[in-house]
């Protein structure tokens, strides 16, 4: 006998004083539903959801959940007033026989139990609310962003349970790979519907832009149907009066149709521009220790930043990634070692904790009041990248509806609080990114653009993130810190990182003796280990990724010739022009260092 649904949503509408948010919508969950819940910032994903767990009421419709059936549900801002410690709200609804489900909960998301609530962090009463949420074993779980405030290793044991779980789950999450890896069915809200389709997450993009194409053909279609019965109307009425109005009243139905179709949401007019070239040493940090009391944050610490490098750093959340980052910029001075910081350098700083961002301010306010931004005189007008425009045409490239711009950013959701701040910091030239955590809240869209952005820009990056799949796509250097002051560099982004650990963690495999050979020296950019080629680990590994490296260059390289052939281009773009001009020289200097590099390895490791 089939089981009944978890959960039913029958033609729900809601209204939050404009346009609806949703209009007859309906939706089933049934048990053992593996399910992303995804749509744009700001589309209704955690009021439907809410609509869902009970906490909203709709306009219309009926929500039905079965008798005996539980549904819980993991809030962005948990209310723990009343409660003295972590542990006593996350076993609230607990018998004493279950309370050690909190305590594993508790080590794997990485929070005290015991820590008092009055001094816990808005991360750490999260975490909680998600290990109160984990330990009741509803059987429908429903979280929304689960992910932030974990660090890698906490979404891996978050992922890891809900792989094991029987339980039917609806998740949504700005990381890709948490997604892609839990989720067999994908529900997709669009301009207040619902769509679904029963294939996970990582089939989702291509699903996305098959219904967007089939749109358009739509569009166009019936933009060619009212030219024609609008030219119809003009020329082709004569006799028949009464038959013809029947077409004329078809050609308005056609036209009120077409008015009725919604415009998708376009993507953020996002643009990072690189300021004056920084010197090729960027940073130079040599043998570098921070200690707070009894806590190493990096000993013997050195890395080498050239210009354009992307150097991503990981490790569990309070393991100092940002003390680090504070250090190799200057901010903050090591109680040993030296940092040289390169020429020129012009930094934009994406600070996790959105300290750039004034709550009590309206967005207008505190994009007018940046004294980056800030234009003389002028109330309405921002500056952007050495250019007036009005304020709220700039909060327009940011996807920020105009009746929006006084509003306090105290209002806003978190996607929309990073969208502000990477407005202020895409506002100035920099030839140094430091995102701290940027990815948190920000949907797929928004996502790809940022990393395409990234991947183009001439400057340096560096990025702290848990988005492993941001990570993959972005990073060419990854500081790996694991605690107890040990940093280690890798190259590639954080699948490159695993694999080299795991290679390097392997017992070697028994080999003839040999005569004992004199090591060789490390490289200056993190540790290191000898083997039998006469390479280092590094210096192996950077060997094997040469070729991929020269083969990318040689196509850019290509591409650029093939744009530069085109004679008209100087007249016509000559800033697009100048541009080719310069990454084409780029390209070419870091294929010839790239070919010399391979050289140099490939002769050492035959000498090895």
């Amino acid at each position: 006998m089939a089981q009944p649904p978890l959960l039913q949503l029958s033609d729900i509408s809601l209204t939050f004083g404009g346009a609806p948010v949703f209009d007859g919508l309906s939706l089933v969950v049934q048990p053992g539903d593996r399910v992303a819940l995804v749509g744009r910032n700001g589309s209704g994903k955690s009021t439907l959801m809410k609509v869902m767990a009970g906490l909203v009421e709709s306009d219309t419709g009926d929500r039905v959940v079965p008798p005996g059936a539980t549904v819980g549900y993991m809030e962005q801002d948990p209310d723990l007033s009343g409660f003295e410690t972590l542990g006593d709200f996350a076993s609230s609804a607990l018998d004493p026989g279950e309370l050690y489900r909190v305590e594993a909960a508790s080590e794997g998301l990485k929070f005290d139990p015991a820590k008092r609530v009055d001094t816990a962090s808005g991360g750490e009463k999260r975490r909680a609310a998600l290990a109160k949420l984990m330990a009741e074993d509803p059987d429908l779980l429903l979280l929304d962003e689960p992910t932030n405030h974990l660090d890698i290793e906490a979404i891996g044991w978050l992922e890891a349970e809900l792989k094991s779980t029987r339980k039917a789950f609806v998740l949504i999450s700005h990381d890709r790979r948490f997604l892609s890896e839990l989720t067999r069915a994908t529900l997709w809200i669009d301009r207040g519907a619902v769509r679904r389709q029963e294939q996970g997450f990582e089939h989702f993009e291509a699903w996305r832009d098959k219904v967007w194409d089939e749109e358009d053909q739509q569009r166009h279609k019936m933009d060619r149907k009212i030219k024609a019965e609008a030219k119809w109307a003009v020329e082709g009425i004569s006799a028949r009066r009464k038959r013809n109005q029947g077409r004329v009243r078809a050609l308005q139905d056609l036209r009120a149709e077409r008015a009725g179709m919604i415009r998708r949401q376009g993507t953020a007019a996002m643009d990072l521009a690189s300021g004056p070239s920084s010197g090729k040493r960027v940073i130079e940090a040599e043998s570098l220790a921070k200690r707070y009391g009894d806590k190493d944050i990096v000993r013997d610490f050195s890395l080498r930043v050239l210009r354009g490098d992307r150097v991503a750093f990981v490790g569990p959340n309070g393991v100092g990634k940002t003390t680090l980052i504070k250090m190799l910029t200057g901010e903050l001075e090591p109680d040993s070692g030296t940092v040289k910081l390169g020429t020129n350098l012009v930094p934009a700083i994406f600070d996790q904790s959105r300290q750039r961002l004034d709550e009590t301010m309206s967005l207008w306010e505190n994009l007018v009041g940046d004294p980056d931004m800030r234009v003389s005189g002028q109330a309405d007008q921002v500056l952007v990248r050495g250019q007036p425009k009005h304020v709220v045409a700039y909060l327009k490239d940011f996807l920020f509806d105009e009746r929006r711009a006084r509003a306090p950013v105290s209002s806003l959701s978190g996607g929309e609080k990073a969208r502000l701040l990477l407005a202020k910091i895409m506002a100035r030239e920099s030839n140094l990114l430091v995102l701290d955590e940027p990815t948190n809240d920000l949907d797929v869209e928004t996502l790809d653009l940022l990393q395409d952005l990234i991947g183009e820009y001439d400057g340096t990056v560096l990025l702290i993130s848990h988005d492993r799949d941001f990570l993959d796509r972005v990073a060419t250097t990854t500081v790996a810190m694991e605690g107890d002051g040990e940093a280690t560099v890798y190259a590639g982004g954080w699948s490159d990182y695993r694999s080299q650990r795991r290679e390097a963690m392997e017992p070697a495999a028994p080999k003839p003796a040999k005569p004992a050979t004199k090591k060789t020296g490390g490289a200056p950019t993190g540790k290191t280990s000898g083997n039998q080629t006469g390479l280092s680990f590094t210096e192996k590994h950077r060997l094997e990724e040469l070729p991929k490296v020269i083969e990318r260059l040689e196509a850019e390289i290509a591409k650029l010739n093939e744009l530069l052939t085109d004679p008209t281009l100087f007249d016509r773009e000559p800033v697009k022009f100048r541009k080719a001009t310069e990454a084409l020289a780029e390209r070419e200097t870091k294929l010839s260092a790239a070919e010399e590099e391979w050289l140099t390895l490939e002769e050492k490791r035959e000498a090895g």
